[in-house]
């Protein structure tokens, strides 16, 4: 089968490789959609620290934003995955340990994580995972939506860690895919969404999504936050997030800058502000599929194009496939006969 591959930092391709074998406990999925993520610009930049800290190796397989439908099954997995449609979990803990036992298995320290670590991922015809990941997806989340729970996932959870609701004011910065998706579940809890952003395409394509509170860094009004999302890779909103929420408010920390971001813990301290930091989809694949089925977060504007797998090293190199649209997400179709489509 067909795939893409990754050999070295901005060494890239489609090969063809032998399609997957459901092992035991395994399930071998068609894959029909997969998202292209700032992880596996990383990946392809060898800017991940997963790479500079030896975890992930090349040659690697990307993609973990995905959905398709089960082919196949191996020894002792549920026959009645075959034929539904699904999406997976990006973290597969080892089942075992404390973590994994404690319901924390996307904090396993010996976990895999599919396309980037251990893991073959998504960008290829077909794709192996256990079948206790996979999520079964209604006729109502279509396939483009099926690869959008898992960023969904982290957004929700994200949405949810900063504890706002009707009467509520939350900052969300950093307006890409998640940062986006962050203020649309805030939004549908009921709070006054504000969302801090540095170019004006960026801002405008949020405020095409009903978003009518969206600032720079000069235009930025000094209002009182319960909460603030960082969604963005600044190394420097960490600490401004601090100095802008309220006392007593929620900061939360989803977007991960390539240097080390720093903020006083004194301010944080003094303002009895509390800090969460967000790590994985896993809690939240359940209810995104639920917010999309039920309509509740529609998502469909975020993907400014569909391509096959030919296009997606321009796509890591940050080149905008021709037609697209101004949402932040590239999709990848890999079967053939769907390479080369839009929208």
């Amino acid at each position: 089968m067909r795939a893409f591959v990754l050999h070295a930092p901005g060494a890239a391709g489609v090969v063809d490789v032998e399609p997957p074998v459901a092992a035991p406990g395994e399930a071998v999925v068609d894959v029909a959609r997969v998202g292209v993520c700032g992880t596996d610009v990383e990946l392809y930049s060898g800017e991940l620290q997963y790479l500079r800290d030896g975890r992930s190796r090349f040659p690697v397989r990307p993609g973990h934003e995905w959905s398709g439908r089960v082919a196949a099954v191996g020894a002792g997995a549920d026959p009645g995955w075959v034929g539904r449609r699904v999406m997976g979990d990006t973290m597969l803990g080892c089942r075992a340990c404390r973590r994994c036992r404690g319901g924390r298995q996307h904090l396993c320290a010996d976990r895999q994580e599919v396309g980037i670590l251990g893991r073959a991922g998504a960008l290829a015809a077909q794709l192996a995972v256990p079948a206790w990941s996979l999520h079964a997806l209604p006729d109502s989340v279509d396939d483009a939506l099926g690869a959008l729970v898992e960023p969904g996932g982290n957004a929700l959870r994200a949405a949810r860690a900063a504890g706002v609701g009707a009467g509520d004011r939350v900052l969300v910065t950093g307006p890409g895919t998640i940062g986006l998706l962050v203020a649309m579940f805030a939004r549908r809890a009921g709070a006054e969404v504000h969302v801090l952003g540095r170019d004006t395409a960026t801002l405008e394509f949020a405020a095409s999504l009903g978003f009518d509170r969206c600032w720079t860094a000069e235009t930025l009004p000094r209002l009182p936050y319960e909460a603030v999302v960082d969604a963005s890779n600044a190394e420097s909103l960490p600490a401004r997030a601090v100095e802008l929420v309220e006392p007593g408010g929620r900061v939360v920390f989803i977007g991960l800058s390539g240097t080390p971001s720093l903020l006083d813990t004194r301010a944080l301290a003094l303002k009895d502000a509390t800090a969460v930091g967000i790590l994985s989809a896993s809690p939240g694949l359940a209810a995104t599929i639920v917010a999309y089925a039920e309509g509740a977060v529609d998502p469909r504007p975020l993907i400014a194009a569909t391509v096959g797998l030919d296009g997606v090293a321009a796509a890591l190199a940050g080149h905008r496939p021709a037609g697209a649209g101004a949402g932040p997400k590239v999709h990848v179709s890999p079967r053939d006969e769907d390479a080369g489509s839009t929208g």
